[in-house]
């Protein structure tokens, strides 16, 4: 496949068949934020799409990537997606899919079928970025994995959160066991206190009988 349009500008092919999501991804790449960066072509079928790309009489379309929906009639983005990285194993296209679910089994088979991205839409500036890492347009790290780093990142937040959990807890038990061994060195002072308490109540109580003839009225 031929290279881009203009130096600098990613061509970007839209495959939705919905008028309002197509139109979305055309403002959102031509707004002023991202002006000249992207020259976008949009149809509304993967049939259309196919026959756009050439993959159906072989002259392949110069373009930097696609962006497909998910859920179309007859023909689906995932379809589309698996034609598309069949037609040239070495160097395919990269393909981006949207969908308005997030749905963790199909982001997993989207990407073990070849996919770069998977963007839940509507498509927002905050997601552009995503699209240039994955874009022919320049060189860049293969393959483009922002749902797997993203998975990895999370992966490693929880590992050292375990770690922290499990060090706080054995601080916790440290200190508990310091503590019973603390109080297990004062058990003997405090039943000979508790002894020297009950003597001294027992004695007071006698002299209380004694000063009342108690006492004397008990020896007889």
């Amino acid at each position: 496949m031929e290279g881009g349009g203009a130096e600098g500008v990613t061509r970007v092919l839209v495959v939705d068949d919905s008028p309002v999501d197509r139109k979305v991804v055309e403002l959102v790449l031509g707004s002023n934020t991202f002006a000249g960066s992207f020259h976008v072509i949009a149809v509304d079928s993967a049939k259309k799409a196919m026959e756009f790309l050439g993959l159906k009489d072989g002259k392949e379309q110069a373009v930097d990537m696609v962006l497909t929906d998910y859920c179309m009639p007859e023909m689906t983005g995932y379809d589309l997606l698996k034609a598309i990285k069949a037609m040239s194993p070495l160097k395919p296209i990269p393909v981006i899919v949207m969908s308005s679910e997030n749905e963790p089994q199909r982001i997993s088979r989207c990407l073990k079928a070849g996919a770069e991205d998977y963007i839940v839409k509507p498509l927002q500036s905050k997601d552009v970025p995503r699209l240039r890492s994955c874009s022919n347009a320049k060189p860049k790290d293969p393959p483009c994995s922002t749902v797997s780093k993203s998975a990895d990142h999370i992966a490693a937040v929880d590992g050292k959160s375990s770690l922290r959990r499990r060090a706080h807890l054995t601080d916790i038990a440290m200190v508990l066991h310091s503590s019973s061994a603390g109080l297990s060195h004062y058990f003997p002072f405090l039943f000979k206190f508790i002894l020297l308490v009950y003597a001294i109540l027992c004695v007071g109580e006698l002299l209380h009988r004694w000063s009342n003839g108690c006492f004397l009225s008990y020896l007889r």
